[in-house]
């Protein structure tokens, strides 16, 4: 399991929203276990149960995207990389319906498959 250090989690924590009635369970273990889904490329039920629930990993994901919160700290991790003049950011993700690799078996697709074409 990996986790943010001390001086991370200090530097972001700022930022995160204040805890209303219940206390939140812990922040430094759930945050790394977001940033552990998206890093990895995992679904949310992927997730090592050392990180805490599956569904708590999500939940704060969502509500803390809709809340501007993650935004806001990336914002504020920029700022500390000093004078650049290109900035870029991935945030590539591709998902392929599961029947997609059936269409080249059936020749759909017969200059990418080498399969005779349908009719």
């Amino acid at each position: 399991m990996i986790l943010l250090s001390e001086g991370q989690m200090v530097r972001i924590s700022p930022f995160f929203p204040l805890s209303h009635g219940v206390p939140r369970v812990d922040d430094r273990r759930v945050i790394s276990g977001i940033i552990f889904v998206i890093r990895n490329g995992l679904r949310w039920r992927d997730v090592p149960a050392s990180y805490g629930p599956h569904k708590t990993i999500y939940n704060r994901f969502i509500r803390w995207s809709e809340m501007g919160v993650f935004g806001r700290i990336f914002v504020e991790l920029a700022k500390g990389g000093g004078d650049t003049e290109e900035f870029m950011i991935d945030a590539t993700h591709l998902k392929a319906h599961r029947t997609a690799a059936s269409l080249l078996k059936r020749g759909l697709f017969p200059g990418v498959s080498g399969a005779p074409k349908s009719d």
